[in-house]
């Protein structure tokens, strides 16, 4: 890692877990919170953590033994992309920025800073993995074509940005919804997006059986 490059993070937090059955981000995960096991990931690494959050998140965090100085919040937008644009908006100027999702706590610090490593060199990295399951494309509930899965790449989070670049990106798209990552903003504004393909558990958290790691 650089470490002369300010880097931020935006974990966002915003989303309502209405398949979970309760904010999924508050359940426990071992000792700790979800949120609170996926800041444990980020704050050794980066140097500020932008929040968009709800207050019932805001006030578990503010109690939280891992709230410090470098945690700010951001006011939670009525999308994930509108709260991604207020975390970034939040940010005090790095060089880089990382975007994950709050219910991903199982992501690993080294995955993280080859992340960060990869953006220094490429400015736009999404981790993911390539897909393992067969990839079937369906039209009117009947198999039409299958799809060559060695070319299909599950994205995931941190994706990461020179910090400029995806203000712009985010700016330039702000009121254009239904894009459902960052990297599908930057793909649209023509950037290249490089991947890092990560061996290990990453998994969003959307069922309760998903806090079993």
């Amino acid at each position: 890692m650089n470490n002369n490059i300010k880097i931020s993070a935006i974990i966002t937090s915003g989303g309502n877990s209405t398949r979970f059955g309760s904010n999924k981000l508050l359940e426990k995960l071992g000792e700790y919170s979800v949120i609170e096991t996926t800041i444990s990931k980020f704050i050794d690494l980066v140097d500020e953590i932008i929040i968009p959050a709800q207050d019932e998140v805001k006030n578990h965090i503010l109690k939280s033994k891992f709230y410090c100085d470098k945690i700010r919040f951001a006011p939670s937008g009525s999308t994930r992309q509108k709260s991604v644009y207020k975390g970034i908006l939040a940010c005090n100027s790095p060089e880089i920025v990382l975007i994950h999702d709050g219910a991903r706590p199982f992501i690993n610090k080294e995955i993280i800073k080859k992340t960060i490593d990869m953006t220094y060199k490429n400015k736009a990295v999404v981790v993911g993995n390539f897909a393992i399951n067969t990839i079937k494309v369906v039209e009117n509930g009947r198999i039409v074509k299958t799809l060559d899965r060695k070319n299909i790449f599950e994205a995931q989070t941190p994706q990461a940005f020179d910090y400029e670049l995806i203000k712009n990106i985010h700016e330039k798209y702000k009121d254009k919804e239904g894009f459902t990552d960052d990297s599908s903003m930057a793909e649209a504004h023509g950037i290249d997006i490089y991947i890092l393909n990560n061996d290990t558990n990453n998994k969003k958290i959307t069922v309760r059986a998903d806090l079993i790691s």
